[in-house]
């Protein structure tokens, strides 16, 4: 096991150099030049070359992107072009938001999807498997800005239940948590309905049976329990896809979050911002897939890692 975490790491290092550095050519040939944006309109060319020397746009594009990577080697991400602020102290600010954002929704939608998703295939065919299909169509088919703004609308500004933007306490997660929720629940449902159907189909299962074991033992034990490996790689892929393309849902509720910080940062080219936010998020969904992948054993004493 400790083999494999330690490989799984270093694996992880040319994925994040691959991804960074792709980020890095694309913005580098997007239409624009940051020193135009950044100088003021009375500048004169000397001062602009100045200020690109400053920045370090001077030098080739794989020399900029070298020396930025040696630089966070050092434990230095840069300063933003434009607030001047150092990068790593704003990302972990507002890290911490689109992390809660992500588990909460992550977590809730688990407990949701697990049982509905295995009822459904219990009951297959059956009045409560049309009836939580036709929901997750429903949910579905729903955009997550357009839920999100129902729920502020109804809940928040008519009710009054929930605040309807910012963070500070718990309750001000409850309706981003039910925008983001909504379309990974219908997801989720489904994939673990199909799992398990196709488990509860199985020879092993239908020995269960034959030797007598509950309808309870049979599901929990024999059929839920050899469908979680692909269900909690879903998960895993949900909890990633939340951190990455959280920034409708963290504009819609005020949140500030990473998500927001980075849409922001591509507007103005503010390179530091974006490669730091990049490479920040990139970690974490290595971490989160490594963990996924740590589970397997947990769950299926029969995986073994060599």
């Amino acid at each position: 096991m400790l083999k494999y975490t330690l490989k799984r790491v270093l694996l992880l290092i040319p994925t994040i150099i691959g991804i960074t550095l792709f980020i890095y050519l694309i913005m580098s040939l997007v239409p624009g030049d940051p020193v135009e944006m950044l100088s003021p309109l009375e500048a004169t060319f000397e001062e602009k070359e100045a200020l690109r020397a400053e920045l370090g746009l001077d030098k080739p594009i794989l020399v900029q992107y070298a020396n930025y990577m040696w630089n966070v080697l050092h434990g230095d991400f840069g300063v933003s072009w434009f607030t001047k602020q150092p990068v790593i102290n704003e990302i972990s600010n507002r890290m911490p938001y689109t992390l809660t954002l992500g588990v909460l929704s992550t977590l809730i939608a688990s407990l949701i999807s697990i049982p509905l998703g295995t009822l459904t295939a219990v009951k297959h065919n059956s009045l409560p498997d049309y009836a939580i299909t036709f929901l997750c169509l429903l949910l579905a088919a729903m955009p997550g800005f357009w839920l999100g703004l129902l729920l502020q609308i109804y809940l928040s500004l008519q009710a009054g239940w929930f605040p309807a933007y910012g963070v500070g306490t718990m309750q001000h997660y409850v309706l981003p948590v039910i925008a983001v929720c909504a379309a990974s629940v219908a997801t989720n449902i489904r994939s673990t309905r199909t799992w398990v159907l196709d488990v509860i189909r199985s020879d092993y299962v239908r020995t269960a049976r034959a030797k007598g074991a509950s309808e309870i033992i049979v599901i929990m034990k024999h059929a839920l329990r050899n469908a979680l490996l692909p269900i909690v790689t879903g998960f895993g892929s949900s909890f990633a896809m939340v951190l990455g393309s959280s920034v409708v849902i963290e504009t819609v509720f005020a949140i500030p979050g990473t998500s927001t910080y980075l849409t922001s940062a591509v507007k103005t080219r503010d390179m530091p911002i974006i490669m730091g936010c990049i490479l920040v998020i990139s970690i974490f969904v290595g971490i989160v897939n490594l963990l996924v992948d740590l589970t397997y054993s947990v769950i299926d004493p029969r995986v073994k890692y060599e």
